[in-house]
């Protein structure tokens, strides 16, 4: 049985250092830092994660500068707002909640931000300062999956890893990562033929490909490590719903010797490196 990966307790104890870290730094700052959360529409699931990152942010310390824009906000008014919240001195990070309204174009958007308060990591400045291996902020999720690695002592170096997904926002970054380590790494996606054959020779297999437990115990090496990304929302027997990953967790975690859950894996850590993000962002104005 594979031992989890248990990314609620790391992002807890993420957390209580960062307090720690905001609380030593305010006097000399003579502010908290702050988070600005842009939000278009009225998506119930981009609320929710809205809420829980404001209720992350007040338990570290870091104020929350909101701004929820109606469903028919145009791009000149979204990027009037996001240079302002550039040109705010109590704002060191901007996150625009995606998925964005299908008028709108989310990459553009993304440009306008500035690329020392982009604590999405997303912005091409920060993605190049990555790709040379340079400190800057770094895409929120393929860093707390490394932070997960790191936790529990799971060595990447001389690895062969297969990254199932090529999204700028994890598959990509998350191979850099994977490499910087010095594991050997592969990306695999949609085209890719002979995909059972790829993921049995890897040692370490990140998932985010957004299909529901499509990674089956016979693709998995014995003794992997299997990180799972995906976040599936599925109908149940009783017509109820519940929340799968990518992996199908039942049957792997017979199979491989580490494994992420769903939930309580990767998600709480994609939140505490948005957290930490920030306040590394805060702590360059010193």
């Amino acid at each position: 049985m594979a031992q989890k990966l248990d990314g609620k307790t790391l992002a807890q104890k993420i957390q209580r250092k960062l307090k720690e870290k905001v609380l030593s730094l305010q006097d000399k700052m003579g502010r908290a830092p702050g988070l600005a959360v842009i939000m278009v529409g009225d998506n119930p699931a981009s609320a929710a994660y809205v809420r829980n990152k404001e209720l992350a942010c007040a338990k570290v310390g870091i104020a929350s500068f909101g701004s929820h824009f109606p469903g028919d906000t145009t791009e000149a008014e979204l990027e009037k707002a996001i240079h302002e919240l550039n040109q705010d001195e109590r704002v060191d990070g901007i996150l625009i909640q995606l998925p964005l309204p299908s008028h709108l174009n989310a990459i553009s958007l993304l440009y306008q931000i500035a690329p020392e308060k982009d604590v999405d990591g997303l912005h091409p400045v920060n993605m190049g300062r990555l790709l040379r291996g340079e400190p800057g902020l770094r895409s929120c999720t393929p860093a707390g999956v490394m932070e997960l690695l790191r936790e529990y002592n799971l060595e990447v170096k001389g690895k062969n890893s297969v990254v199932l997904g090529r999204s700028i926002l994890v598959g990509k970054p998350m191979a850099l990562m994977l490499l910087e380590a010095n594991s050997t790494v592969t990306i695999a996606h949609s085209q890719t033929k002979n995909l059972t054959e790829l993921t049995r020779n890897s040692d370490i297999i990140v998932a985010a490909i957004g299909r529901a437990e499509m990674i089956t115990a016979d693709m998995v090496k014995p003794g992997a490590i299997v990180i799972d990304v995906g976040i599936n929302r599925v109908t149940t027997a009783d017509g109820g719903s519940r929340l799968v990953g990518d992996v199908q967790f039942e049957s792997v975690q017979n199979v491989a010797e580490f494994i992420t859950p769903v939930p309580g894996g990767v998600g709480p850590m994609t939140v505490a490196i948005l957290l930490q993000n920030t306040v590394w962002a805060y702590e360059q104005k010193i």
